[in-house]
């Protein structure tokens, strides 16, 4: 990948963490790299196509951290709340999934297919460390609400206290 596309796919992620689908224009983010508008078509002809990138690139980078957290912690839910953590503590505050998640509905179908493959991702990390399907989304759900309600007000502390929870509860479940 060019280093013009790296740039265009890290500012659309940055907008996208801030405000979903509608917080970029291919105009904005030429402006933003300091390249044509024409080159942003040039390497992703479509909104949908940038957006499906970005949330594709994510995915495997997200991906090969939490194989990185797996390596070192054997407990999945663990694995899960730190790294949903992550973009809590970030200045953007939130995982570009969140926001796209939320608008899914109105979303065009590359997007959508991408998204859902992030947390299709997760459900299948959980359930291959042995975590039931149910467990494994009742964990994402209230991590996901933790990361929202954290930023939403500005306090990792709302975020860690529903993982200390999640963890506790996990705990008392495999005991």
């Amino acid at each position: 990948m060019s280093d013009v596309a790296t740039a265009i796919l890290d500012a659309a992620l940055k907008h996208i963490r801030v405000g979903g689908f509608s917080a970029f224009s291919h105009r904005n983010l030429a402006e933003e790299v300091g390249v044509k508008s024409s080159s942003v078509h040039y390497h992703f002809p479509t909104k949908d196509r940038l957006a499906a990138a970005v949330i594709h690139r994510y995915t495997a980078e997200v991906a090969e951290y939490a194989d990185g957290l797996f390596a070192k912690e054997p407990d999945p839910v663990r694995v899960l709340a730190e790294a949903f953590r992550e973009p809590v503590v970030m200045e953007e505050r939130l995982c570009p999934c969140v926001t796209l998640g939320a608008e899914l509905n109105d979303l065009p179908p590359e997007t959508v297919t991408e998204v859902k493959g992030y947390y299709r991702m997760w459900l299948d990390k959980l359930v291959g460390k042995g975590v039931t399907e149910a467990n494994a989304t009742a964990f994402i759900s209230s991590l996901l609400g933790a990361q929202l309600l954290a930023s939403m007000f500005h306090d990792v502390s709302m975020y860690d206290a529903v993982a200390e929870k999640l963890l506790r509860d996990h705990a008392a479940i495999a005991a």
